[in-house]
């Protein structure tokens, strides 16, 4: 996995070469100091990079207005990861963020993103999000 610095939004789900952008964004518990929360969202991003992926590339935050204390939650724990096409590791990635969120207490919220169409997980009941995980995969996943 090459991991690169810092990268402009792009479409999510542009696919060159064989290799699909998926927009992985993290919207930590809000009742977390921002310090926790780019932490989880850390957490999650080495997750992601420990599968087989082309590259894990962080979202670069815009400006931040005046006032603000900190960029917007979602914008510091978004990525943009590179993957193959095929192969199941979009499944994967799915699965992983999936675990992610069942092994916190926390309230997290993650949203993938690919094609324009968007899921957002958070602590749905196992059952729930089981449901949803796999029309999401249907669609997009060819194994």
């Amino acid at each position: 996995m090459r991991d690169d610095a810092v990268a402009g939004v792009g479409r999510a789900g542009r696919r060159v070469d064989g290799v699909v952008d998926v927009l992985v964004a993290v919207a930590p518990d809000p009742d977390l100091d921002a310090e926790a929360g780019e932490r989880a969202a850390r957490q999650l991003r080495f997750e992601i990079g420990e599968l087989d992926v082309e590259s894990v590339r962080a979202v670069a935050a815009g400006p931040v207005p005046d006032g603000a204390k900190a960029a917007d939650a979602v914008t510091v724990g978004a990525v943009v990861v590179a993957l193959s096409a095929s192969g199941g590791v979009f499944t994967a990635l799915v699965e992983t963020v999936r675990d992610w969120l069942g092994r916190s207490d926390a309230r997290h919220r993650v949203s993938v993103t690919i094609d324009g169409d968007t899921i957002e997980l958070d602590r749905a009941t196992a059952a729930e999000r089981r449901e949803l995980v796999e029309a999401y995969l249907r669609r997009h996943s060819g194994d």
